[in-house]
């Protein structure tokens, strides 16, 4: 399918692996200009590379801490003027309740929050002038079902959702959407984390954890980055104008709901 973006410009964050380098491949190969963020250099330049070099496309590589102002100010000097942005951030460590403090949860709001709602009114302004526009915040399946272990995000990501309802709607009239993508889990650094981290915790092997996790999922598998790619690309394509403040849950069928 034509997703008919080429020749437009996108500014993807935390796209040296991962799910960001999904969406930011899937834009490539739609014939998207690329501007990409993250914070290791090394990585990101590497990944860039490899976009140019595969899909000809002009990428311009910010390594830099978003969440910071002046990691921010870098990155959308670099991108003024982009037609599509897609956020992305790691999300905080699990934990108990008991374990955070005020600090951990503003550092979690500052990553998973205030950061895309930032860039998102510094980027808004602009496409809604021009008349068109797509903004895909990668959040997390907690948002539907909360993870008791991932406190932090789950306060973070719902905050960001909440926000996006309300703005969705008031951007639509001048061409611009906004949507959000729920990924479940995906085999990705992330996922290596958690499972570690359950690992280490049950005292069972890694592959025990993952084993473990992959049968309580219908798919029976991990998620891939490409196939989340994908749906990052069509929602920012010519073909999603009608689809306005959503959250598309990518979870292989995890969450048992009906709406």
């Amino acid at each position: 399918m034509d997703l008919g973006i080429s020749g437009k410009r996108a500014l993807v964050c935390a796209s040296s692996r991962g799910l960001g380098l999904g969406c930011a491949e899937a834009l490539a190969e739609a014939g998207v200009d690329l501007v990409m963020n993250a914070r290791g250099a090394e990585a990101l330049e590497a990944a860039a590379e490899r976009i140019r070099t595969t899909y000809g496309v002009k990428v311009d590589a910010i390594a830099a801490d978003i969440t910071t102002d002046a990691g921010r100010a870098r990155v959308l000097e670099a991108a003024h003027g982009v037609d599509i942005l897609v956020t992305n951030a790691g999300g905080p460590p699990p934990g108990m309740w008991t374990d955070w403090t005020r600090d951990d949860f503003i550092k979690a709001l500052d990553a998973n929050m205030l950061t895309p709602i930032a860039l998102m009114k510094a980027l808004l302004p602009g496409m809604m002038e021009r008349g068109w526009g797509r903004v895909v915040n990668i959040t997390s399946q907690s948002v539907k079902a909360p993870i008791p272990a991932l406190g932090l995000s789950n306060s973070a990501r719902a905050g960001l959702t909440g926000y996006v309802a309300g703005t969705a709607r008031q951007v639509a009239p001048q061409g611009v959407t906004i949507n959000n993508m729920l990924p479940g889990i995906h085999a990705t650094d992330r996922a290596q984390s958690l499972d570690s981290s359950v690992a280490q915790k049950e005292g069972i092997t890694i592959e025990e954890a993952r084993a473990r996790r992959t049968a309580t999922i219908p798919a029976r598998r991990y998620g891939t980055a490409q196939e989340f790619g994908a749906m990052c690309g069509f929602l920012c394509s010519q073909h999603a104008g009608f689809i306005v403040g959503q959250n598309i849950l990518l979870d292989g069928g995890g969450i048992n709901a009906t709406l």
